[in-house]
């Protein structure tokens, strides 16, 4: 009920109300990030369906400084308005005069992709007029003149060098160019422009948000960096550090499949606890999205893409006054992990677990020696550092294989290997597509030279695929000495869905209790001789009783939001208080007794949520690359009932009566009974293709045959399209049956049928769907559950 004149701004301390007109003297630019290359099939073409997965935020005195933060910050490989291959022309020896050349621009131009912006500065540097370009993309011809701007601006700096003035060196930054695109430019190394810079003393101020543009003074520490040239005399740092003690948290960047809010969130913990505990938090992120990003989560924030020189410029004026104590780069996923080296380097103390062994974690062959030091299993593996490498091991370890380029988060181009031709697939189309632009253009017509730099740099990673076995993720707290195993998550889907995509219960539902006490004897042997301080992440996969290690991740994992709220501790707020030097149970006392998570006296179900209704023509079928954007929590005294509330949050409307449709491999046909006799004494009708039928015959189902798509009509996708169908189980192998099979799954994700692909989902929903036909669901507030 308050008008707007009655509510004080935050930012500038109440001087101004929020009736208060805002005077803005900065650009801010937004650019959304895109995963199509996690969607085989799907066209990277931008229509009215939101397809973004993220966003980048970034903050500039002019739209091209803010406009290429923002590009740099995407951490999609990019340093600016990089060049970018124009299908049919190459990099740039075309000519706009041409008419086939003029045709291939105008194509490219023509259709909205997430590129397109880089598009139109190559079509630029083609010498294409911004009439046409205006033309061709309708884009603002305003914002066609900026990005003309950069590209005469680039063109200059190719011909002359570097400037060997500060005035003119400002000039460039001033325009948004980052140290890694100066280099490209002029074909150095970023150490090299650096060095200039610090030589010539050209840093970045930092200015504060203050939403009126200086009128008043803003108490609020909510900062972006500029390298604006001085208008009169010396520059104007609006900065203010302060003398106390300090640590700096970096963030996650933009959200992307495999790393979300999730990490956000610990990033949250971690600015919470260290306030508690006395620190000044500061938080460097990117994305608006997050609440990380909220000018009062922190005691300072900067609003800075995330790559070694924008922290690196951030640290340098921080350390200017105070102390600062470190930084913790274990909390937003790959994104600070990949800044590690960097501010070793610069001498930057790094609180918690050290890079060296962050790195001898992904690190295959270090890994390897310390768990034959520990005694513990691994599948067995290998790695290649090159296209024939690749295919040496491969023959060494035989099919079915695992492979995955390293030092990846999300499973990106993570697959499971079935044989020669599956292999050769994967080396000659899917790895081109992780090539850096950068080694593309350094060897523009060699394919094999291309992969096999990239593999000399980040390997591939091969392991034996152990299939049929129960996945486990094991969350623990370390402080170097004693450990806390906060969360054993046994995975409803089979090993080789990737965790982040499959269904997982806490506590376990089916392992004994010895297997479990070995997964925490592991753990706890693995967070020592790792010297773990804070959190750590540990996937098992346990096959006939052996436990193997399938990695290691001394960092927050995904999994952190979920063990918190089931176990009803701030693990996060923990690991922050253990990183910044308390001991565990210290750290520990300050937010309750430890729980016991093997017996919490109830069990959390997390379900991954997928976009699939957004991409037509991409398959729904599940394997080690992660393709989920979110997730949602079941929570009860019973799994099934858990089980069936994940459901239901993940949007899957469970049947409790109605049509079911099987047909399953023959290794599984034995394994799925249960659940289908479990449903038809429901009173579910069965329908199964031939051999399915014939088998669930001879063990006393009655099943009505159907035809599959390919033996014709009357088949099972036109009985789901004709509503027949309320609930589908299929499992397949190869790839013509998983290629036969497409348009099936397709067809129940359009209409919103139950579908599930693995026997241990299947056996979930069966108890599911009988809990819910027992009774009602109970709805309690979480406190509940911890009184």
């Amino acid at each position: 009920g308050y008008t707007l004149d009655e509510l004080e701004n935050d930012i500038t301390g109440g001087a101004t109300p929020a009736s208060f007109e805002p005077s803005i003297d900065y650009v801010v630019t937004k650019i959304p990030r895109f995963a199509f290359e996690k969607f085989p099939g799907a066209e990277p073409v931008l229509t009215t369906a939101m397809k973004s997965v993220g966003e980048v935020m970034a903050i500039g005195r002019t739209f091209q400084e803010s406009l290429q933060k923002a590009l740099r910050g995407l951490e999609t490989g990019l340093t600016g308005l990089d060049e970018i291959e124009i299908p049919g022309l190459g990099y740039g020896a075309a000519t706009a005069n041409h008419a086939d050349d003029r045709n291939a621009i105008r194509a490219a131009l023509g259709t909205p992709t997430p590129d397109r912006l880089r598009m139109v500065a190559q079509a630029i540097r083609m010498g294409t007029s911004l009439e046409d370009v205006h033309a061709m993309c309708k884009i603002d011809p305003w914002f066609l003149e900026q990005i003309a701007g950069i590209v005469a601006m680039e063109a200059r700096i190719r011909e002359h060098g570097i400037p060997e003035d500060a005035v003119n060196l400002r000039m460039l930054k001033a325009m948004g160019f980052s140290d890694a695109r100066l280099a490209s430019l002029t074909k150095t190394d970023v150490e090299v422009i650096a060095k200039i810079r610090e030589k010539l003393d050209v840093h970045p101020v930092y200015k504060r948000i203050d939403t009126c543009a200086a009128e008043f003074a803003s108490p609020t520490a909510y900062m972006y960096s500029t390298y604006e040239v001085p208008f009169a005399g010396a520059l104007a740092d609006e900065a203010q550090v302060s003398s106390r003690k300090k640590v700096v948290i970096l963030g996650g960047g933009p959200n992307r499949i495999g790393q979300g809010i999730e990490f956000d969130y610990c990033c949250c913990h971690a600015a919470f606890a260290l306030r508690d505990a006395g620190y000044e938090a500061i938080m460097i992120n990117c994305n608006p999205e997050t609440v990380s990003t909220d000018y009062d989560t922190s005691d300072r924030l900067y609003f800075e893409p995330l790559t070694a020189e924008d922290v690196l410029e951030i640290l340098r004026a921080e350390q200017a006054s105070g102390e600062l104590v470190g930084v913790i780069v274990q909390f937003g996923g790959q994104t600070p992990l990949k800044l590690a080296d960097a501010l070793e380097k610069a001498g930057i103390p790094i609180l918690g677990t050290s890079p060296d062994m962050i790195d001898l974690a992904e690190d295959r062959d270090r890994f390897q020696k310390l768990l034959h030091k520990l005694g513990l299993s691994q599948p067995k593996n290998g790695i290649a550092y090159s296209v024939e490498q690749a295919r040496l091991v491969a023959g060494e370890l035989g099919f079915p294989l695992v492979v995955r380029p390293s030092y990846v988060l999300g499973g990106r181009a993570m697959q499971i290997i079935h044989d020669e031709g599956m292999l050769q697939t994967y080396l000659l189309d899917t790895v081109p597509g992780l090539v850096p632009e950068d080694i593309k253009q350094k060897y523009p017509n060699d394919k094999t030279g291309q992969i096999n730099t990239l593999l000399g740099k980040n390997p591939l990673l091969f392991d034996t695929y152990l299939s049929g076995a129960i996945e486990v993720d094991v969350d623990c707290l370390c402080d170097g000495k004693s450990t806390f195993v906060s969360g054993i998550l046994e995975h409803i889907e089979e090993a080789g869905i990737h965790s982040g995509d499959s269904a997982c219960s806490l506590p376990v539902h089916s392992l004994p209790s010895e297997l479990v006490d070995e997964l925490e004897r592991q753990t706890a042997a693995l967070a020592r001789a790792l010297n773990v301080g804070g959190l750590m992440n540990v996937q098992y996969a346990i096959k006939d009783g052996t436990v193997y290690v399938l990695e290691v991740n001394p960092r927050a994992s995904r999994t952190v939001p979920f063990v918190a709220k089931t176990i009803g501790r701030p693990i996060a707020k923990i690991a922050a208080r253990i990183m910044a030097g308390e001991k565990l149970e210290d750290a520990f006392a300050h937010y309750g007794a430890m729980p016991d998570p093997r017996n919490p006296g109830h069990i959390a179900v997390k379900e991954a949520v997928f976009p699939f209704a957004r991409f037509p023509g991409v398959d729904i079928l599940l394997g080690p690359e992660m393709r989920s954007t979110g997730e949602v929590m079941g929570l009860d005294r019973d799994f099934a009932l858990a089980f069936a509330k994940s459901q239901l949050g993940a949007g899957v409307d469970l049947p409790r009566s109605g049509t079911l449709f099987v047909s399953v491999r023959d290794e599984d046909k034995k394994g799925i009974l249960p659940a289908v006799k479990r449903l038809a004494g429901l009173g579910f009708k069965v329908l199964a293709t031939s051999g399915t039928a014939r088998f669930l015959a001879e063990n006393g189902v009655d099943a009505q045959k159907i035809n599959k798509v390919l033996e014709g009509r009357p088949h099972i996708e036109d009985a789901i399209r004709n509503r027949q169908v309320q609930i589908v189980f299929n499992t397949t192998d190869g790839q013509k049956a998983v290629s036969d099979s497409k348009s099936l799954r397709r067809a129940t994700l359009m209409q919103k049928v139950p579908y599930y692909t693995t026997l241990s989902g299947a056996a979930a929903v069966a108890e599911a769907i009988a809990a819910l036909k027992a009774g009602s669901l109970e709805v309690r507030p979480l406190q509940e559950y911890f009184a």
